[in-house]
């Protein structure tokens, strides 16, 4: 895959192309995809996917937590990249973009600079200044401008449509399977092992703190979490803490993302690694002691390698 950060340079073999913001690169996503690499290969073009950074929201919603992310920059360029797309053409989102009107987008970017032979758009989609662009404005001038253009049905899984809402909505309320199912993947998070204040160790389960890569990254409902998690190019099993530790209150972080490998020995401290949720396995809660907490915490473990076994 071929990744544009700038468009002026932008050249590919007739263009079969879709737009949008494509966070999570989810089953819908996926389905839009399919479809641009089928119109390629039928008409001996290349792919070409438009999406913006950063996220929208993040300039003009700021102080909304909405704008939390399921993919990071990097994430979606992985996720894209294994999807098979020729071209990724990433369009600096900025305050004075924002006001492109739909025509002006349509014409200086899909028709002058990437002079689009086929266009695929999702069920729900609209772009330009105060989203007004849709499938109907694209169909109405397509003939003029010498392209085609298809909407794709929505993909619809638990009586529910498939969208990057819908899953954030799962992920705050640690509903882990439906979000997986929903995206086609399990969710996961990026990040770098830090110092922690050993409390796991004493307690008997050593831990290593994850800082995020990138701290827009949605973060899953505070709770215990089996997982699994990629360190060194092995993978371990593990159960990962979100929270705040109100039975033994931390004084380095108000949240604290830990994580508990269960077949691992040996430094870990400023490694990279990726973590896997499969299935959330409680809420957090405050113990009355520490041996009421390591009681519990044995109980989290046994339950969470009966599940990851099966």
């Amino acid at each position: 895959m071929k990744v544009f950060n700038d468009i002026e340079n932008f050249n590919a073999r007739n263009p079969v192309v879709s737009i949008g913001i494509f966070d999570g690169v989810h089953v819908g996503h996926k389905k839009i995809i399919d479809r641009l690499n089928e119109l390629a290969v039928q008409n001996n073009g290349e792919s070409v996917l438009v999406t913006l950074w950063p996220h929208p929201k993040e300039i003009l919603e700021p102080e909304n937590n909405n704008s939390l992310l399921l993919t990071t920059k990097k994430e979606k360029e992985l996720l894209l990249d294994k999807s098979g797309i020729d071209n990724l053409i990433i369009l600096p989102f900025t305050r004075g973009f924002s006001q492109l009107t739909f025509q002006e987008f349509t014409r200086h970017y899909l028709i002058d600079k990437i002079k689009a032979k086929h266009i695929v758009i999702g069920y729900n989609h609209y772009f330009g200044k105060d989203r007004k662009g849709n499938f109907e404005y694209l169909s109405n001038i397509s003939k003029e401008y010498g392209f085609t253009v298809e909407q794709l049905s929505p993909v619809i899984i638990q009586k529910s449509y498939v969208s990057s809402s819908i899953i954030r909505k799962n992920l705050e309320k640690g509903n882990i399977e439906a979000a997986n199912k929903f995206l086609g993947y399990n969710y996961f998070i990026n990040g770098k092992i830090i110092v922690g204040e050993k409390i796991g160790r004493r307690l008997g389960f050593p831990t290593a703190n994850i800082e995020l890569d990138d701290s827009h990254k949605l973060l899953p409902r505070n709770g215990v979490y089996a997982v699994k998690a990629r360190l060194d190019e092995r993978e371990y099993k593990g159960m990962l803490y979100i929270g705040t530790s109100p039975t033994i209150k931390s004084s380095y972080y108000n949240k604290k993302i830990e994580v508990h490998l269960l077949d691992f020995k040996g430094e870990v401290y400023k490694k990279e690694i990726c973590v896997d949720f499969i299935a959330r396995i409680r809420d957090e809660k405050k113990f009355a002691s520490e041996k009421e907490l390591i009681i519990q915490i044995n109980s989290d473990k046994y339950k969470i390698l009966s599940l990851l076994s099966k």
